[in-house]
């Protein structure tokens, strides 16, 4: 739970529109959330290691201020588009075998479904503080598209300064809408700002290569149109001033750094803004992480990094890319010059029942026994009467999040029930959290005050038959001489769905996603010398020899939907 609170001071610019929605909470102080480190990967580097953190980003971000407010050199964040899609990931079996083409089932990732409320508050709360942790040499890149670009350059202008605004890119691609009804959408947006207008930029970086014929040239000989370059080695070049529109490739089926994990942007895409906007060894933060793209970027480019994400999914994902990265870029370097490979996987306030919000919601509206209700209702659920809200899971629940709900409610069919009897109660209201800020139950009934009421909080944290829901994975796990053995998995969640979707393995490596085993474990962290990470078909080994100066060590088998089994052997 949180334990300190930290304020901050943000007053609205003056003079300048500001955008507003029903539910609108102002946002000046938030708490200090606590962090438990699980993993390393590698060592430290000059008195750094890189962070990756799973959990709610306004937490991570809360537990940022800390140590890195007014740090940050750059950050990229590619957040949700409200794109009204639920986006899902194909998981295949792994191992050669002729079941292969149909052993292949759908695991949700996240919802990108919001009221327009929801999301603008939610987006509001994490640039602020994203301000507050940029340098006032930093600047930021969000990106998004037509859904929700316009909303947030308003949010950007008031939060940032409508003349910290650098640009907005453009990223043209290929793909995307086709119909002969209306013009096609090609294109992303990106939009950029500095926090105090002084901010780094590596033009030479990013110039770019053009065929330019003979004709254009001489048309371009005016002061800064082009740029002799003469830094690799290869002569004299006329490059061009690097411009706002980009034409970068999306990721292709067969390329090298394609993961299926929705929404992943192309390296080439955050490569050019980590080399335009930071320095070697200046610190990129991306809170919306996915896969890991902008840590991936950074670790090459010799960057520092810190990543989260609410997405079990993405941690093990991110966890997996830049451990092989790692592993390529520690055979070049030197000893002594890693290049900031090396990173911690924190999780932060516990964040763990769920995998994913999506996966939250669906198995407490199973649980509960709700009759699941239209994703355009304010309301998740409904059982004997009582209307059911499932508030943010994997935080707790707070005041902010109770007026955001609130904005959204029928009041047409309030103000009907109350004209009829004002003495009859308009509705009654369950609220299911993950602990809650005191006083939540108070604050509802204070923002409906002009009606007669029923709320009941309903707090998961306090309720063990609720917590115990999920099912456990197990495995057999043995020490034999020298040898460690693991004789069986069974990840129970995962054999659920594979038996509804009727797919049948008959080797349990095959549901394996990655072994990692830590054979001097100080029961605090986990530092693992055996990280086995199979290359997509290929199978974990499953028998792993034991060195003669191990202590207590620590195995953790993680299945094909990032769900983990751990244990300790003597």
């Amino acid at each position: 739970m949180p334990s300190t609170q930290q304020e901050f001071r943000f007053e609205p610019i003056k003079s300048f529109p500001r955008l507003r929605w029903k539910g609108r909470c102002s946002f000046a102080s938030t708490h200090y959330f606590p962090a438990q480190s699980t993993e390393r990967i590698g060592e430290e580097q000059d008195g750094w290691i890189n962070r990756l953190y799973w959990g709610d980003n306004l937490q991570v971000m809360s537990h940022l201020m800390k140590e890195f407010r007014g740090k940050i050199d750059l950050i990229y964040i590619d957040p949700p588009f409200d794109s009204k899609t639920d986006y899902k990931r194909k998981i295949k079996i792994k191992g050669e075998s002729t079941e292969i083409d149909v052993s292949v089932f759908e695991e949700k990732q996240y919802g990108d479904i919001w009221s327009n409320e929801e999301y603008l508050q939610f987006m509001y709360e994490r640039l602020i503080l994203m301000r507050e942790l940029l340098s006032n040499n930093g600047c930021i890149y969000l990106h998004s598209d037509w859904h929700k670009s316009h909303h947030l350059r308003m949010l950007m202008d008031e939060i940032f300064g409508q003349n910290n605004f650098c640009c907005e890119i453009i990223w043209k691609y290929s793909w995307g809408l086709r119909t002969d009804k209306i013009w096609n959408k090609k294109h992303d947006n990106i939009l950029m700002y500095s926090k105090t207008g002084n901010m780094v930029f590596n033009v030479n970086e990013v110039l770019e290569e053009r065929e330019i014929s003979e004709a254009t040239a001489n048309r371009l000989k005016y002061k800064g149109a082009l740029i002799t370059d003469r830094n690799k080695g290869r002569g004299t070049e006329e490059k061009a001033l690097p411009s706002d529109v980009w034409y970068i490739a999306t990721i292709n089926g067969m390329a090298s750094e394609r993961l299926n994990y929705p929404t992943q942007k192309p390296e080439a895409l955050v490569e050019r803004i980590i080399k335009a906007s930071s320095n070697p060894g200046g610190l990129v933060f991306d809170c919306f992480m996915g896969s890991g793209t902008t840590q991936a970027v950074a670790m090459k480019l010799g960057r520092r990094f810190i990543g989260a994400d609410i997405n079990l999914d993405a941690i093990q994902i991110a966890m997996k890319r830049l451990t092989k990265i790692k592993k390529g870029l520690d055979a070049v370097f030197e000893t002594d010059d890693k290049k900031y490979t090396g990173f911690k996987i924190y999780n932060v306030n516990n964040c763990g029942f769920f995998k994913n919000p999506v996966q939250a919601k669906d198995r407490l509206l199973e649980y509960f026994g709700l009759q699941k209700l239209d994703r355009n209702s304010p309301y998740d659920g409904m059982k004997d009467g009582r209307m059911w809200k499932i508030m943010p899971i994997n935080r707790i629940a707070r005041k902010t999040d109770v007026s955001v709900f609130t904005a959204n409610l029928p009041y047409n069919k309030f103000e009907k029930i109350k004209e009829n009897n004002p003495n009859k109660i308009v509705e009654n209201f369950t609220l299911v959290c993950m602990g809650h800020e005191s006083g939540l139950k108070a604050e509802m009934e204070k923002q409906l005050s002009n009606y007669k009421i029923n709320v009941e909080i309903v707090d998961i944290l306090q309720n063990e038959a609720v917590l115990d829901l999920k099912s456990k994975a197990e495995a057999v796990v043995q020490r034999k001489g020298n040898k460690l053995i693991i004789k069986n998995f069974y990840p129970m969640n995962l054999m659920q769905k594979l038996s509804i979707e009727h797919i049948a393995v008959n080797d349990w490596k095959k549901l394996v996603d990655s072994v990692l085993i830590d054979f001097n474990y100080d029961q605090t962290e986990m530092h693992p010398t055996v990280i086995d990470v199979p290359e997509k078909s290929k199978l974990v080994k499953g028998e792993y020899k034991i060195p003669a100066d191990s202590g207590r060590i620590k195995v953790k088998i993680t299945d094909l939907i990032s769900e983990s089994y751990e244990t300790e052997l003597s």
